[in-house]
């Protein structure tokens, strides 16, 4: 099993930045995909980017231009770089693999955007 630790939330002014950490331990090495996940008040959880082992990404449309994810193997950790921030940017935000292992969701990293 794998246990991801998200960090790097906080609250931030519209169109600043935050840089999300998530550290990943256990058997990591079955996980060729990793992504960021967000969960908005009142909505589902959705995908924001992935990262395959090799370095190929994909992003949600509200997102691409203004959040890059990138992984540091050795570290076994991933990260996501969020610009631009608008208050919509608003969740807890999760890493897990892709496709989803539920038993892996963690506790989350709350990033509020506001004035």
């Amino acid at each position: 099993q794998v246990r991801f630790v998200e960090s790097g939330g906080g609250l931030v002014q519209p169109g600043g930045s935050l840089r999300l950490s998530c550290a990943a331990s256990g058997s990591t090495f079955s996980i060729n995909t990793i992504g960021w996940y967000r969960q908005a008040p009142g909505k589902e959880r959705e995908l924001v980017a992935a990262i395959s082992s090799g370095g190929s990404t994909n992003y949600a449309d509200s997102v691409k231009g203004r959040f890059t994810i990138s992984r540091d193997n050795a570290k076994n950790t991933v990260y996501l770089q969020m610009n631009s921030l608008k208050p919509e940017d608003t969740a807890v935000y999760y890493c897990n693999a892709d496709p989803v292992i539920m038993r892996n969701w963690g506790q989350g990293t709350q990033v509020t955007v506001s004035s």
